[in-house]
């Protein structure tokens, strides 16, 4: 069983209420193959929400308490991305997940890629939250950028 974002699969739960449909993706969780999460909706966060970004650092650094995933107005959403990240390992964990395909550049989700906290559409080296956590549990994560390159660990999961 692999994880998927679910705004990959389809579902509305983009920060700005929308999706990334990956057809691909949306095959996989059809085919009972994956299970589509969504860390911010469940760590509490709405739909639509204001955009977020971490600010010193990326998620290791976030779950090492040095880094704050914060909004463009200033409001600490740091609470929120490290619940759903936990709320997602234990999904994983209950479900004997050893793959994720995460969207890139998300501060929850983003597996090589995410901005770098200035609002400004830097993007900089480093994962979010969600990819964060996975990892440290043993857990391999890539995105939608990359996991067709990995046919074979997908099929396996």
């Amino acid at each position: 069983m692999i994880l998927v974002s679910a705004c990959l699969a389809g579902i509305l739960c983009k920060y700005n209420g929308t999706y990334n449909n990956v057809p691909e993706i949306i095959q996989l969780v059809d085919r009972g193959l994956a299970i589509p999460v969504c860390p911010e909706v469940l760590g509490g966060g709405s739909v639509p929400r204001e955009p977020n970004e971490i600010v010193g650092g990326d998620g290791y650094a976030v779950l090492d308490g040095k880094a704050r995933v914060m909004t463009p107005s200033g409001v600490d959403c740091t609470g929120l991305f490290v619940r759903g990240a936990e709320k997602v390992l234990e999904i994983a964990e209950k479900n004997n997940v050893r793959v994720a395909v995460l969207k890139e550049r998300s501060p929850s989700c983003g597996s090589s890629l995410i901005y770098d906290g200035t609002f400004s559409g830097r993007k900089i080296r480093g994962c979010g939250v969600t990819a964060a956590i996975l990892r440290k549990a043993g857990i391999e994560v890539c995105s939608e950028e990359n996991f067709s390159d990995q046919p074979g660990k997908i099929r396996k999961a």
